[in-house]
């Protein structure tokens, strides 16, 4: 729902009709929002300010693009993230000049970390009062371009604006080419009213559609999937990014290969499925311990992994296989990183599987070679054990509710296609290892690479905005909630239904227990009184349910879902449960240790 004010605006001015033989003129926020429309974008969050208010007036000329003010200027690059994450599309974030400009950066920052397009656009003072101590400079004693420089693939600041339209088209095609990320563009306020030539391209004009393979290393692929016994796949969130769950399902079921995704992998491939390992990394599932490290493959194929630190269980020798490596991902310079690689394979994820699947069938047909991978080996794994650490906790009515148990419940209830965004901390490690991947939900988490606590509370208002029609579920720890719970308030103002499941123990319990763990049961600095999340949900003007027994959370879902409200469920866990967290102490250990394997 937009605001008032917005909902009578007057259609956006045309663009100035130039005498014959002269260009037609724009002001320079209308050319932003141009370029932002041709992208796709269909909406705009942030927090108007002083120097950024002539962009915001032109916003509320343009009613094709949503305007979504956040509650802090951190919360809207994560929900400008969310809606990348979603979408596939560019994400847009406005925010103003020195602190809000140094508020967004954390978001930016994940948005880096996870390889998706934000376009954040910052204000700056006026030109004419560079270096004379203007308020909230962010020029000289606050370089917001070079702060942002290594969180953003390009960060710069318009220098003249006849150079706009020149400067946007770079930025984003940075943006939406080769690995994906967010850029930083700096205006200045004296420029925004200006008029400009209406430069305007269309995508495809300034930006290519990358869809490059490698066909030697496609073959080389081959040959190696042909002479391997004991396959796996490791799938990486880049599978999820390049959109090739179907492709990568397909080659699982021709050569009968186990898959195991990584931690932000999660959702790439279906954990229902009779090839399925589930996670691999923290939060691992047995299964997938068991064949990549316990029984020896002897070919695995990485695809989509930069193989950091949560995927491998910090940097696990074991992981390495017998034979050889492959590794499959658009970006060059993680390939070989941190395992040596027998076939490198860079190029789109998608259209990689697709020829490497084209070439191995032509193989097949020419009667050249054999699918001979040992399949009884998976089927006798699946027999003998738990996919889980802990399936009696999972049907526990105990009271408080075990996170296990309250994972048990969510997968009862939640729709088939839900998107879940999962916050960073103790929630993050119990939903990687008990909630079921369908195959057509979406999983969303920033753990790992980054790991911003209060990331999941507001990036699932920009997943909601982006996918409107499908349910969006933020399974939070109070701890991130205290963080960024105020952008609730966000939602409730657009009327953007998303649920938020509150693990409501306390503490920040994910610190809590690694404490435990690593100083014999020593904590400090983890606990403070319960919070009331209920009443505070109430109090920003959304539904606010206390949970408090692990028979309600199904009923308490299902009723949110079904109420097109914004709406908290507080959810009352037993603090004491530890969480799958073991591979990740081993990994501080070694660290500790000075050890990086």
């Amino acid at each position: 729902m937009r605001t008032t004010a917005t909902a009578t605006a007057t259609a956006a001015p045309a663009p100035v009709l130039a005498p014959p033989g002269e260009t037609q003129t724009v002001s320079v926020s209308e050319l932003v929002l141009e370029y932002l429309k041709g992208e796709g974008v269909r909406a705009v969050f942030g927090l108007p300010g002083g120097p950024l208010s002539p962009l915001f007036d032109a916003l509320y000329h343009e009613p094709s693009l949503r305007t979504i003010t956040a509650r802090h200027e951190g919360g809207a690059a994560f929900m400008a993230l969310g809606y990348a994450r979603v979408s596939g599309r560019l994400g847009a974030c406005f925010v103003t000049t020195g602190p809000g400009a140094t508020n967004a950066i954390t978001g930016i920052a994940a948005a880096h970390a996870d390889s998706l397009p934000v376009f954040t656009l910052t204000a700056q003072v006026a030109t004419s009062t560079f270096g004379r101590g203007s308020i909230q400079d962010s020029y000289d004693r606050l370089d917001i371009v070079a702060m942002l420089k290594s969180v953003t693939k390009l960060s710069t600041m318009v220098a003249n604006p006849h150079n706009l339209a020149m400067t946007l088209r770079q930025a984003i095609r940075q943006a939406m080419t080769g690995r994906r990320g967010p850029v930083h563009v700096n205006l200045p306020t004296d420029f925004m009213k200006k008029r400009v030539p209406c430069d305007l391209q269309l995508p495809h004009e300034y930006r290519p559609v990358s869809r490059a393979f490698d066909r030697e290393a496609v073959k080389q692929a081959a040959e190696e999937l042909f002479a391997a016994r004991r396959p796996a796949i490791l799938a990486g969130n880049g599978v999820n990014l390049a959109g090739a769950q179907a492709e990568l399902l397909e080659l699982a079921e021709l050569f009968s290969i186990p898959v195991a995704t990584t931690p932000k992998g999660k959702g790439a491939f279906p954990e229902s499925h009779p090839l399925s390992l589930r996670v691999f990394g923290t939060a691992s599932s047995p299964w997938s311990e068991s064949i990549l490290l316990e029984q020896g493959t002897d070919v695995l194929f990485v695809i989509g992994s930069g193989l950091h630190e949560s995927s491998t269980q910090g940097w696990e020798s074991r992981l390495k296989p017998s034979r050889s490596l492959l590794q499959l991902d658009i970006e060059p310079s993680v390939i070989g990183r941190n395992y040596p690689v027998a076939v490198p394979i860079v190029g789109d994820i998608k259209t990689t599987l697709r020829e490497l699947l084209f070439h191995v069938r032509r193989l097949l047909a020419l009667g050249e070679h054999r699918i001979e991978t040992d399949g009884e080996r998976l089927t006798d794994l699946k027999r003998a054990s738990s996919p889980l650490l802990d399936e009696a906790a999972a049907h526990s009515d105990a009271v408080p509710i075990r996170p296990h148990r309250l994972m048990r419940a969510l997968n009862a209830a939640l729709p088939a296609a839900a998107i879940i965004f999962l916050d960073s901390g103790n929630n993050t490690l119990w939903g990687t290892h008990y909630l079921n991947a369908t195959g057509r939900n979406v999983f969303v988490h920033n753990w790992g690479d980054f790991g911003a606590m209060g990331f999941g509370v507001a990036a699932a208002i920009g997943g909601k905005v982006a996918a409107p029609g499908r349910a969006v579920v933020a399974i939070v720890g109070d701890g991130a909630f205290a963080m960024n719970g105020m952008e609730v308030a966000t939602a409730v103002a657009y009327d953007i239904p998303v649920v938020w499941v509150v693990l409501n123990d306390a503490r920040l319990n994910a610190v809590h227990h690694g404490q435990t763990l690593l100083y014999e049961g020593r904590t400090i600095g983890c606990d403070f009184p319960r919070m009331d999340i209920a009443k505070i949900a109430e109090g920003l003007g959304a539904a606010g349910v206390r949970v408090v027994e692990p028979g309600a959370v199904g009923p308490a879902l299902r009723a949110a879902l079904a109420s097109g409200r914004p709406t908290v469920l507080d959810v009352w866990i037993d603090a004491d449960e530890v969480p799958p967290i073991h591979s990740r102490i081993r990994s501080i250990q070694k660290f500790f240790a000075g050890m990086a394997s």
